[in-house]
């Protein structure tokens, strides 16, 4: 029996607003990921490239990402 695959549907996100959405949470975190951007090679995928961050930011996005919205 053959199976089909369907490809899972994305929501249609603008990157660009996705971009300052997560650059205001990290902000609001007290984070700073100086390399955060769209990543322009893949339109289509829309990624956004978060780049590399030093081993105390990696920490604070850590515990923030722990904490979640209990504060």
């Amino acid at each position: 029996m053959a199976t089909s695959t369907t490809k899972k549907s994305q929501p249609d996100v603008d990157p660009f607003a996705a971009l300052e959405s997560l650059r205001a949470a990290l902000d609001d975190a007290g984070i700073v990921f100086p390399s955060l951007r769209v990543d322009p090679a893949s339109p289509d995928l829309k990624l956004i490239e978060l780049g590399r961050v030093r081993a105390d930011v990696a920490v604070r996005l850590a515990g923030a990402l722990r904490r979640g919205d209990r504060e």
